[in-house]
């Protein structure tokens, strides 16, 4: 009887590794189509929302002024790229601003540069082609006045565009960075 559990046991795990991973984030199935959108980088550049041959576009909607969702998303994004080595190199990081008023492109630039070296910054004037996109990816803002100043509030989560421009998968605020760094390689390892 031992030798059956212990058999059953033996089984049972061999069973579970072969099991395929599933990412922390949230799958979108069906997959919502964001390619077809758009926003100027900080070049003056149409950037359409498609990830990169053989990679991904990882995209933010946040704000530069934010005090702690956005720099702790960008700060748990970066460590996770890092832990995935060489493999980071596959991944493109986007940050759309929805506080264009006070974000110029220099401001998100320089935001995405101190997290990421490099990235795309992306934002525009226009509220219904901001709104558009933000709607595309399920994604929300609003920007209200108390005692003169500006609060934004907006949706904490990062999105995963393929090359095909499908958002597949999107990770809400608190998933650490060892989830995100798994989930980017069980993306590469679907490529």
């Amino acid at each position: 009887m031992r030798r059956l559990l212990v058999l059953l046991v033996v089984v049972g795990l061999m069973a579970a590794a072969c099991a395929p991973a599933q990412p922390a984030g949230i799958v979108r199935d069906p997959a919502p189509a964001v390619g077809g959108l758009s926003l100027p980088d900080s070049n003056g550049v149409d950037q359409a929302f498609v990830g990169p041959e053989d990679g991904y576009l990882l995209v933010y909607f946040g704000f530069t002024n934010c005090p702690d969702i956005c720099p702790t998303t960008m700060a748990d994004l970066r460590q996770a790229l890092s832990d995935i080595g060489d493999d980071a190199a596959r991944f493109e990081v986007a940050m759309v601003t929805v506080d264009p008023e006070r974000d110029g492109y220099p401001e998100v630039q320089r935001y995405v540069d101190t997290f990421f070296g490099s990235g795309l910054a992306l934002r525009t004037d226009d509220d219904a082609r901001l709104r558009e996109v933000a709607t595309g990816f399920g994604a929300d803002y609003d920007i209200t006045i108390v005692d003169g100043q500006p609060e934004v509030g907006h949706t904490a989560y990062l999105y995963a565009v393929n090359e095909a421009g499908e958002m597949i998968l999107q990770w809400p605020f608190g998933v650490s960075a060892d989830d995100i760094a798994n989930d980017l390689e069980i993306l590469l390892d679907r490529l």
